[in-house]
């Protein structure tokens, strides 16, 4: 008879059922539900919404990045971003600077206000995380990191392994 309290193998796992992958699925929903709560009621207080915490989690993590380099890694309109970096940037977020070498381009950087909410911001989610990695121990936090760079499209984990190997 198998140990019922070992963890499952790699082989196991290769054989879910339909109903333990809608668990799986129901469970990242309301993780990114409770993974969003603090940040949401900050942005709010601030008449921000989410795109607004993308943008500046984004250009805090890449300083003097351009406004393509943003459109690409988010996903988004060029109409929608520039929305948001509008309002950043005239509540003194983010500064926008035109490029040395090409001045069709735009570099983004956040100021002293924008690294203040960008913290506030990342305080809050990595709290939330820094718990739950803590509950769920260090082989848990290992293979959560695999399933999600797993999940990520092509173009969405070359962005996130160009972050992750800059060191930043």
């Amino acid at each position: 008879m198998a140990d019922q309290s070992a963890p499952p193998s790699s082989e196991s796992l290769l054989f879910l059922t339909d109903e333990q992958l809608r668990k799986g699925i129901e469970a990242m929903f309301f993780a990114y539900r409770g993974f969003t709560a603090d940040p949401d009621r900050i942005l709010e207080e601030r008449g921000y919404g989410r795109a607004h915490h993308r943008a500046v989690h984004f250009i805090h993590r890449s300083p003097g990045t351009t406004v393509n380099n943003l459109l690409s890694i988010l996903g988004v309109t060029k109409q929608s971003l520039n929305r948001v970096l509008r309002t950043l940037i005239e509540d003194g977020l983010v500064e926008s600077k035109v490029g040395t070498k090409d001045k069709r381009e735009r570099h983004l950087t956040l100021t002293d206000r924008g690294r203040e909410l960008e913290r506030a911001l990342s305080d809050a989610q990595r709290n939330r995380m820094r718990d739950a990695y803590r509950k769920a121990g260090p082989e848990a936090v290992q293979g959560f990191r695999q399933v999600l760079v797993a999940m990520m499209d092509g173009d969405m984990r070359r962005h996130y392994l160009a972050l992750k190997d800059a060191g930043q």
